[in-house]
């Protein structure tokens, strides 16, 4: 997401170190270059026009240009504004006291409603409520269908209804969650696939009929600028609370984002950037600032590896690896929380520069699903010492996996490769620390590796390391 924007500003910065002292046409060139790329960005013109107006203003006081490094305030002037305009502070979904909660869920059809209301489902359910699913949509053909296939790969609870009214079907679903003992209530309506009085008039009904705590507008990312519009008319005639983003992996641009929360006053709360239920993250402005001037997200992937702490390497197992001697079973672990934490790419996008670093390769997901079954076919004793895999027990394997003898054989020199990665990236069988550059005296001193959190002291190189390795699988 934002990758043209991002990749814009950043070469707007660069120019403006490589000056040293700025001028004030210098700051006049680098807010029309700005105001250019927040354009190419779909942004809204007139946010567009009020954010370099308020970024020149503050560039060009004393305090940014007679200071020692201009640039740098430059850009630390332009992230200030950017998180202004995505919203100052986090804005995360409060539930009242009431039980149950009720949260109501709008926007225009194939925006990403139903969807977005699993995935807020998954996400209330691992922070210990029950939640229900009720299916008021009742027009779209296998709508409630979706919405039940969906719940039920999370284990969730959906009120159907035998009626056709939504506004009855909402208030039986409440009805539901207080007789089935849930706590939250999130209420898929219809949708549209433009605005009209119809869909107004039964969104305000059912808001008047149920009385919802919050009203979150899920829009899709990809419509760009024209999100705003869609938004205003929901402003003004449901009043939503707060906006989920969908589909953000597919917008390299980025304008929604950047105009909604300015144009209508209401925060983005989340964004969706994936398929699976766990994707809908908390909208952070702060950190998407950073994203965007390519300064990496770094406390989302804290975030990351510490929700993939139950996957955590046993004491045993981080022996093995910190002596470089991982068995094929360490293999498919350590892979797995690569995976749990948000695949490779994302974790690497996530660095200062990841995003760049990244360029337009693409990590095979399902690479891992594979390696599973050829590693699955193997014996206890072959997965502990895969150095006793002769080309007849690579056949026997082949032949169990259903796969050929040449991916098996992948498998193995990937698993190799790792080995040896392992074993300079701790020559000393020690993954807290690395040999460090002789200190003025002639001393070998010792440095912290600065390696990813719960990834046994591995850094983004070495993150590049493996994703090129499960690319030439």
């Amino acid at each position: 997401m934002f990758e043209n924007l991002s990749q814009r500003l950043q070469n707007v910065f660069s120019g403006l170190r490589s000056k040293g002292r700025l001028t004030e046409e210098d700051i006049a060139a680098a807010m029309k270059e700005i105001r250019m790329a927040l354009l190419e960005a779909d942004v809204n013109y007139k946010v567009v026009k009020e954010f370099t107006n308020r970024t020149k203003a503050r560039c060009l006081e004393a305090e940014v240009l007679d200071s020692l490094t201009p640039a740098q305030n430059v850009v630390k002037v332009v992230m200030d504004e950017l998180t202004e305009l995505l919203g100052r502070s986090d804005s995360n979904l409060v539930l009242s006291s009431r039980i149950p909660n009720v949260i109501m869920l709008v926007g225009l059809q194939g925006s990403g409603k139903t969807t977005a209301a699993a995935k807020l489902a998954y996400r209330l359910k691992e922070k210990n409520h029950a939640p229900l699913l009720v299916a008021c949509d009742v027009y779209r053909p296998a709508a409630a269908d979706q919405l039940q296939t969906l719940a039920e790969e999370i284990g969730v609870r959906v009120y159907r209804g035998d009626g056709v009214d939504p506004v009855e079907i909402a208030k039986e679903g409440v009805q539901d969650a207080i007789d089935h003992l849930r706590d939250v209530v999130i209420v898929d309506t219809a949708g549209r696939l433009h605005v009209d009085d119809q869909m107004m008039e039964e969104a305000q009904a059912i808001k008047d009929a149920v009385k919802p705590d919050q009203i979150l507008m899920v829009v899709d990312a990809m419509t760009g600028q024209d999100v705003v519009n869609v938004a205003q008319a929901f402003a003004e005639r449901v009043d939503f609370d707060g906006v989920i983003m969908s589909k953000m992996d597919g917008d390299a641009r980025g304008g929604g984002a950047l105009s909604i929360r300015q144009v209508t006053g209401k925060p983005i709360k989340f964004i969706s950037s994936g398929e699976k239920p766990d994707s809908l993250e908390v909208f952070h402005p702060d950190r998407m600032a950073k994203r965007i001037l390519g300064m990496g997200d770094m406390l989302t992937l804290i975030e990351s590896a510490v929700k993939a702490k139950d996957e955590e390497v046993e004491a045993e197992q981080a022996e093995r690896m910190m002596k470089a001697q991982l068995t094929l079973d360490d293999f498919v672990d350590m892979n797995r929380k690569i995976r749990k934490m948000g695949g490779i790419a994302k974790l690497v996008s996530a660095l200062p520069g990841g995003d760049k670093a990244l360029g337009s390769g693409q990590v095979d997901e399902k690479a891992l699903d594979r390696m599973v079954v050829i590693i699955n076919s193997m014996t206890k004793a072959e997965r502990q010492k895969p150095e006793i895999l002769n080309g007849s027990r690579r056949k026997r394997i082949a032949a169990g996996a259903g796969v050929t003898v040449q991916e098996v054989n992948g498998i193995i020199k990937k698993y190799n490769e790792t080995k040896k990665m392992l074993k300079k990236m701790v020559p000393d069988g020690d993954l807290s620390a690395v040999k460090g550059k002789k200190g003025k005296k002639g001393k070998k001193g010792r440095r912290r590796r600065l390696g990813i959190p719960g990834m046994g002291g591995m850094g983004m190189d070495d993150l590049k390391k493996l994703q090129d390795m499960m690319e030439k699988s």
